[in-house]
């Protein structure tokens, strides 16, 4: 018997940024057809959270019908890793939980994973469960879709040939100041893009601290809702944006990238 495939299946950019009365956008108008054909016909599913695979799986089948009832899909959630610096015991059933996830492959089952939002394995715990599917040897498929973060590199204009995701970046004023003087150096010597990402409620805290410590001269990129109705991304100095700094709608994340003069 062959083994299945674990499919990493992207996913929209909309969880958590529409307004609670505003209906969701029609899948075909974000995501190839090819995903959802894909994404109907999947029975077993791996996601960070079971009711938002839910979600998502209606709002395929209200374009591309499942092939069976949305109750008779397995969905199983990623686990958490313990809080604070892990133990080696608690690497360890983090990687035994992982294998197990992956039963389905080994039973000759494809195996769906899938983003909160975006890209499955890109800034998103998913990478986890890929590795495990690695070092089996087990077959790894990846759809087309949105990232947030391609897509707000390549709408800056800034170094696209050499870039780099920071992540999220240390909340504590210290840590943050230290981290983003450390990423512009680096910035200026490789002439080297920086990336990095922030929750909603925490976008005007990090666009204070980069006006605050990155060079006046720095072009600095913020793009907020791409793919969203009224989604941008503007470019402009560190010093003009200074002069007049953006608004961030509630609830949209935000993709800030930066390129030292």
């Amino acid at each position: 018997m062959n083994a299945g495939r674990l499919i990493l299946v992207p996913n929209t950019l909309d969880l958590g940024a529409l307004d609670a009365d505003a209906a969701p956008p029609d899948l075909r108008e974000v995501l190839p057809r090819a995903v959802l054909r894909e994404a109907a016909r999947l029975g077993h599913w791996v996601g960070e959270n079971a009711k938002t695979t839910r979600a998502f799986l209606k709002r395929v089948d209200a374009v591309q019908p499942l092939a069976q009832p949305l109750q008779a899909v397995a969905i199983t959630e990623l686990p958490r890793p313990a809080k604070g610096r892990p133990q080696a015991a608690d690497r360890v059933a983090l990687l035994k939980a992982h294998e197990a996830l992956l039963a389905p492959l080994r039973a000759g089952q494809d195996l769906g994973l899938i983003s909160e939002a975006g890209l499955p394995g890109v800034a998103d715990p998913g990478a986890e469960l890929v590795a495990a599917a690695h070092r089996e040897g087990l077959a790894v498929e990846v759809l087309a879709g949105p990232s947030s973060l391609s897509l707000a590199l390549a709408a800056s204009g800034l170094q696209g040939q050499s870039f780099a995701f920071a992540g999220y970046l240390p909340q504590d004023e210290a840590g943050r100041a230290q981290r983003l003087r450390e990423l512009e150096q680096r910035s200026a010597r490789e002439q080297q893009t920086q990336l990095a990402i922030e929750t909603p409620y925490r976008n005007a805290v990090l666009m204070e601290a980069l006006l605050r410590h990155l060079q006046p001269g720095t072009r600095l990129a913020v793009a907020c809702g791409l793919t969203l109705p009224g989604g941008w991304c503007r470019t402009r100095s560190v010093s003009a944006w200074r002069v007049e700094p953006p608004s961030f709608p509630r609830h949209r994340p935000a993709v800030f990238a930066w390129l030292a003069a």
